[in-house]
């Protein structure tokens, strides 16, 4: 019977289709438990250096899950492939030949890969932005904004405001502008009727950014309160004030919109008027006949 049921089992594994299968089977199993050591191996990692915040270091440990998973998976399934095709016999060496005439004729294509892995490689190796950041990239004369929803070391994947999701290699970016590392500037430009006091104006205006960052809705968010910094400029109608505050990263337009909505209810009760655009037209006197 024992003799019965080990032949029967060799039968089975020298079924080439099994061993295909389970071949499959063990590159399944062996990514998910890659998937758990590298996240484990990863968060500790990142927990060991300093970062600003807890946001900070979740976008850190974010980015180097999905690099690291996405280079297991490849790496695993390259291995897999090439005992899967020793299984159905494939003559590696004629493979090796064709290889050799198909990358000739695809060199030049090849070239923007490398490009593009070589920027992802020093995208992740220099933290210039994380899953979960808001940047902003230039492509030839066209700028991309959007959050991180995924970095590889090939692409970058933005989804902006309006929902759409962006696919941008990573060697294409002419330059790129983090909105979301560290901290980010709250910059308020504000238009005031030139019979405004300029000092009746600075004083309201750091009364609603002092109060604001007082407030329990914001205070976890607002770094420096946003406050008077200068007169800008003079408008055609008005007198332009620039006023700036310092928050945590990605919360500069959520901040900045509340802001307006409170000083504009102060700037009401204190008939500090935001001037419509104005034209003043000079009426010239008629000739007197002689």
């Amino acid at each position: 019977m024992e003799f019965y049921l080990a032949d029967t089992l060799t039968d089975f594994l020298n079924n080439t289709l099994v061993r295909i299968i389970l071949i499959v089977a063990v590159i399944v199993l062996a990514r998910g438990i890659a998937g758990l050591a590298i996240e484990r191996m990863v968060r500790r990692s990142v927990r060991a250096h300093r970062y600003a915040d807890k946001l900070d270091e979740k976008k850190r440990e974010q980015t180097l899950i999905t690099i690291f998973h996405t280079a297991t998976t490849l790496g695993l399934w390259v291995i897999g492939i090439l005992v899967i095709l020793s299984e159905l016999n494939v003559n590696f060496a004629a493979l090796a030949t064709g290889a050799g005439v198909i990358g000739l004729v695809i060199g030049v294509g090849a070239q923007n890969f490398i490009r593009d892995v070589l920027a992802g490689i020093f995208i992740i190796i220099e933290n210039q932005y994380r899953v979960g950041d808001i940047i902003t990239i230039k492509i030839n004369n066209t700028e991309v904004s959007g959050v991180v929803e995924e970095i590889t070391v090939r692409i970058t994947r933005l989804r902006d405001l309006d929902g759409n999701l962006h696919v941008v290699q990573n060697g294409s970016a002419a330059f790129i502008t983090n909105r979301s590392f560290d901290f980010a500037n709250v910059n308020v430009d504000i238009g005031v009727s030139y019979d405004a006091s300029i000092d009746n104006v600075e004083t309201v205006l750091n009364e609603v950014g002092t109060v604001m960052a007082k407030d329990k809705s914001w205070q976890d968010h607002i770094i420096e309160p946003i406050q008077f910094l200068r007169v800008d400029s003079f408008g055609d109608s008005c007198v332009n004030i620039k006023a700036l505050g310092k928050v945590k990263p990605g919360m500069q337009w959520e901040v900045a919109g509340d802001f307006r909505r409170r000083l504009k209810a102060a700037f009401d009760k204190h008939d500090i008027i935001i001037p419509f655009p104005q034209l003043v037209v000079h009426q010239a006197a008629p000739n007197k006949k002689k």
